[in-house]
Formats: structure tokens, C-alpha cells, sequence
């Protein structure tokens, strides 16, 4: 068979979700050998492009990620977000409950980190529907390398037009611990306004996470059906699926409707503030109050008080 075949095989199964049965009818072929030529052109561009389009980040590939975070969404010392997402499977055979996620079908979850273009810095895919996003961060490597500094992150620097040295972090939503390296939200329990600010500002920031899910299932629509095949072969192919996602994005870049979302600043080259604190609260509070300040606050951060 010619290599051609499996490529039009495999790109047929991602865009369009058609069952193997169904592709088999198309193509007269048995489904068991088109699945294997799926599974097997997976494993091929994963092992042969992952270094070149999503590599282990550098320090200096995060201090890049976090000076497009500040440029684009006014967010300081960010190296990405985090998110997670289910991806619908069949319920596998003797697996009980835990595939069975909050949202009342089977899935397994894929966990990413996204940079300031939508792009995915490091993926943890094959984690039980059922676990919490931050009980599926506290068993990834991600987690172990942060927990013990071996993930590359940059040394703490200014925060820019202050003299406070701050951490570079990751940013998550309510279900992640907020550490020292990730921030997540205030309670949304009896907020000041400088910490409804402050979710805003997170939350905006956080939309490259969620853009990048969006983007991936828009493009690769078999995550939109219900995958019934082994949990272990869906890994294989949702990775593979991030990997061209990425891919994607550095030959032809974000979509423009994304781009033209991008609301930049320009601040005042002015330092002023204390350096202080090392604890994950006060280094929430930190960002918290430079967002608040007149040189990290944004006109239209206040339109969330109309």
C-alpha cells in the first residue's frame, strides 16, 4: 500500500471522526488495518516532529513565553496556563467508575500548558475522567519537576516598570493549589475590587488555554465523537493531535480573529514599590496590587464594574 494511502487514511480519521468501519466501507479495506495504520503514522509524526515543535521548554524559551505574555495580555512573569480537558471515550471493560467524569459521560483528560499564541508548551494526556484538574496536576511530571526546580523556570526578575522581583509562574482557575508558581483566583466569596481586578486579569490571561482546546477540537473533529477504542491508543492519538496543533500554528500562526483580540499597553518606564514575600499568598497579592497600581493597570480592566 503507498505511503500516500495512509496519509489520506489518517488525516480522514483526525478532520472528520468516521468511524474505522466506515472508512473501511470507503476504502475496502479491513478496519483493523486502517486502525493500525492510524495508530502506527501517530506514533510516526510524534516521534519525528515533537522535538522540533514542542520541545522541553529552555529557560530561555519561557522567559520568551512570558515577555508575549506581557506584551499581549498584560500579564507579568507568566510562562503559560494550565487547563484540562475530557475527551469522550467508550467506558472501557471492568473500569468501574473511574472514567466517569462530573459532566456524566467517560473520558479521559488531556492537561495542557499553553503559551501567549495558543500553543501547547508541554501536554499530559490519560488521567481518569473522574480525578479533579488539580489531583491530575499534583501526579504529573510537570508538578514533580516545579515541586523540586528542575522545570527549567527562570530566576525570579522585576516585574516591569517596578522594583518588585516576583517568581515566574503558571496560571490556573479555581481547581488548581495556588502555589508559589501558580496562581489562580481569589474565592469569588465577598471580593474587594482590587481582587475582582485581579480574577479579570487572570482570567484574561487564561484564555490561550481555553483558546487552544477550541482551536484543537475545531480542527481535529474525531475529538468531538465518542472514541471507542483502548485508552491507551486514545493517548496516542490526542497527543499526536496537540503535536500537529502545533505544528499548524508555527507554518501559518494564531487565526486572525485572535490576534485581533490582543489589547496591548504601553506602561510607564517608572519603578517604585519594595521587594517582598515568597509565599504563595503574598506573591498573589503582589500581582494584585501591580495590577491595581499606575503602572500595571489597563483602562479596560475597569469595565467589569459596569
Amino acid at each position: 500500500m503507498h505511503i500516500i494511502q495512509f496519509i489520506v487514511f489518517f488525516f480522514r480519521y483526525l478532520s472528520t471522526g468516521m468511524s474505522f468501519r466506515s472508512l473501511s466501507f470507503s476504502y475496502r479495506i479491513s478496519h483493523s488495518a486502517i486502525r493500525q495504520i492510524i495508530y502506527e503514522t501517530c506514533l510516526t509524526i510524534w516521534d519525528t516532529f515533537r522535538e522540533t515543535h514542542m520541545p522541553v521548554p529552555s529557560v530561555n524559551d519561557l522567559k520568551n513565553i512570558a515577555n508575549d505574555y506581557f506584551q499581549k495580555w498584560n500579564f507579568p512573569n507568566c510562562v503559560g496556563c494550565i487547563d484540562g480537558k475530557h475527551i469522550r471515550i467508550k467506558c472501557p471493560k471492568n473500569s468501574g467508575s473511574f472514567y466517569y467524569n462530573y459532566k456524566q459521560y467517560f473520558s479521559i483528560v488531556l492537561q495542557g500548558i499553553a503559551d501567549a499564541n495558543c500553543k501547547f508548551v508541554t501536554i499530559d494526556i490519560g488521567a481518569y475522567g473522574k480525578q479533579s484538574d488539580g489531583g491530575i496536576f499534583a501526579l504529573t511530571n510537570v508538578y514533580k519537576r516545579l515541586a523540586t526546580n528542575t522545570f527549567n523556570m527562570p530566576n525570579p526578575d522585576y516585574i516591569p516598570s517596578t522594583d518588585i522581583k516576583a517568581p515566574f509562574l503558571l496560571l490556573g482557575d479555581e481547581a488548581y493549589p495556588l502555589k508559589s508558581y501558580l496562581l489562580k483566583p481569589y474565592s469569588r466569596r465577598n471580593l474587594s475590587n482590587e481582587e475582582r481586578i485581579f480574577n479579570y486579569r487572570l482570567s484574561r490571561a487564561r484564555r490561550c488555554i481555553e483558546c487552544s482546546f477550541g482551536i484543537l477540537v475545531a480542527k481535529w473533529r474525531f475529538l468531538k465523537t465518542e472514541l471507542q477504542m483502548d485508552p491507551k491508543n486514545v493517548d496516542v492519538l490526542v497527543k499526536c493531535a496537540c503535536l500537529l496543533h502545533n505544528l499548524l500554528i508555527d507554518k501559518e500562526g494564531i487565526p486572525s480573529q485572535l490576534d485581533q483580540n490582543f489589547q496591548t499597553v504601553n506602561l510607564p518606564l517608572t519603578r517604585r514599590y519594595n521587594h517582598y514575600g515568597a509565599t504563595a499568598s503574598e506573591i498573589r497579592d503582589i500581582f494584585k496590587n501591580y495590577f491595581c497600581s499606575p503602572y500595571g493597570e489597563v483602562q479596560f480592566q475597569y469595565h467589569i464594574f459596569r
